[in-house]
């Protein structure tokens, strides 16, 4: 599984097995993963780290609010900690919002998770599919690209 810059005849710097990965903003904890497995990848100055087996991330909220949970197949972490995820992709939110999609790109600098894939998102009171989405990490606020869905009335 070769990362975007990354030859996949390079042998990786490092291997780990039940790893976890703390990503921080100012010496505060914002992201944690967990992972099976993991390797990191040097090319010159860039770095990217591998993981599989199972991924499970944790995106703390900057207001302390409630965290939001993604799990995957696989996914890679990059230097400027921008996250990847692929294969069964689930993100709940605190509010009971779940996704469902194969990949995501999460975005450090602008706090965004990004998909151009299928997704379902289901709450209690409906489900909206479409193709491609984009939202905050709190999924308070979202974008469905091409969207189509059902919506239960009480």
């Amino acid at each position: 599984m070769p990362a975007s810059g990354i030859s996949g005849k390079q042998l990786p710097a490092q291997e780990s097995w039940n790893v976890t990965l703390a990503l921080s903003d100012s010496g505060k904890p914002r992201t944690m993963i967990s992972a099976k497995h993991a390797m990191e990848y040097h090319q010159g100055e860039k770095k990217e780290i591998l993981i599989d087996g199972g991924v499970n991330v944790t995106i703390f909220s900057r207001k302390n609010g409630k965290p939001t949970y993604i799990t995957a197949g696989r996914g890679v972490v990059h230097d400027n900690q921008d996250i990847e995820a692929f294969d069964d992709v689930i993100i709940r939110s605190g509010d009971g919002t779940v996704i469902r999609t194969e990949y995501i790109t999460r975005n450090y600098r602008d706090r965004m998770i990004r998909s151009n894939k299928n997704v379902t998102i289901t709450k209690p009171t409906q489900t909206i599919r479409g193709s491609g989405f984009e939202s905050d990490e709190a999924m308070k606020r979202y974008k469905i690209f091409h969207a189509s869905g059902e919506a239960v009335s009480k």
